[in-house]
């Protein structure tokens, strides 16, 4: 028996009977051998760790553009949150932790630069539009190992397309993912616009502090033991109705006081116009793309979706130094 059979063995013993299992995958778009040490999703989470798409989620805007300041938090840093939020409640209910991880790294490898300004302005110009649940799918089928694709399995695909709020995953592992991606926004645009200077904890109105707490540590220990509590011996995962009240009134309060807060989105409108720019440029200028995003035109793709993919995929630095290198006159050189 190989390490992988031992390993889905061991699921089946030890993980709830609501947990997804290796063996139970509904498989890859392309069939391929098994490998003889990782079960399928943790394969999966590997491909996703070891992408291109990953490692540039570094260098792209979570909610504040260039902040003066080491600690505010990038989209790789949000996407590591994410993923420990989702394993930490996965564990607790005995899921699939691997299934969790894999959905969690990969479910924002499709934003673009500058968070969702970048992504408001490729859906308002590009006729195609554009979706960043949709292009993180994009990017593990199509984009990734220059158009090969990552070769993900059908339940992490799944999960990375549902994760937003309008989302309806497939698995409770992609369930606790849709939920642990707003726990972790809540909890650290909250710190963030707490250093910023924009909010004290003071202004979240009491009717929600008294139920979630009044510190990042207290909402995130809340968070977590409440949809613990409220899914445990449970086919699916929920939140007690309390603290979904109290969870949608932070969110609407975080998006009256720092997503759509002038200050804090003073510099937006000019990332909009930038996107809004490069995409026009490309489009008039096709035979300028990368070699690999020339291919996908070659393969019959829509000229707007290897444009969108090029600059939706540029990170914040790359995006302005590409405008720079167009628009910007350069010092001549005699």
């Amino acid at each position: 028996m190989t390490i992988r059979e031992n390993l889905e063995q061991w699921e089946k013993q030890y993980l709830s009977p609501y947990a997804s299992y290796s063996t139970d995958s509904k498989g890859r778009m392309r069939p391929e051998p098994h490998c003889d040490v990782r079960p399928v999703f943790q394969r999966d989470r590997d491909r996703i760790v070891h992408c291109k798409a990953f490692r540039r989620l570094k260098d792209k805007t979570q909610v504040f553009l260039s902040p003066e300041g080491d600690h505010y938090r990038t989209r790789l840093t949000h996407t590591l949150e994410v993923s420990q939020n989702a394993r930490t409640i996965a564990k607790a209910l005995r899921l699939n932790e691997e299934l969790v991880e894999a959905i969690a790294l990969g479910h924002d490898l499709g934003h673009t630069p500058f968070g969702h300004a970048g992504e408001r302005a490729l859906n308002r110009i590009c006729p195609l539009g554009f979706e960043h649940n949709l292009q993180s799918v994009r990017t593990v089928d199509r984009l990734e190992k220059k158009g090969q694709g990552l070769n993900l399995t059908e339940e992490v695909r799944d999960g990375i397309l549902n994760h937003q709020t309008s989302g309806t995953p497939h698995t409770l592992e992609g369930k606790i993912v849709r939920l642990s991606d707003k726990i972790a926004y809540i909890h650290h645009d909250m710190d963030d616009a707490v250093r910023a200077g924009i909010l004290k904890e003071s202004d979240v109105p009491r009717e929600i502090r008294d139920v979630i707490g009044s510190t990042p540590s207290d909402r995130f220990d809340h968070f977590i033991h409440d949809i613990v509590n409220a899914s445990m011996g449970r086919d699916d995962i929920r939140m007690s109705e309390e603290t979904h009240l109290a969870m949608t009134r932070m969110r609407a309060f975080m998006f009256e006081h720092v997503y759509e807060n002038p200050v804090a989105k003073s510099e937006e409108a000019k990332a909009e116009r930038l996107m809004e720019t490069l995409y026009l440029h490309f489009l008039h200028h096709i035979d300028s793309l990368p070699e690999e995003f020339r291919g996908l035109l070659e393969q019959g793709e829509p000229r707007e979706q290897v444009v969108c993919d090029y600059v939706g995929a540029m990170t914040d630095r790359y995006a302005i130094a590409v405008y720079d290198d167009i628009y910007i006159p350069k010092s001549w050189m005699g």
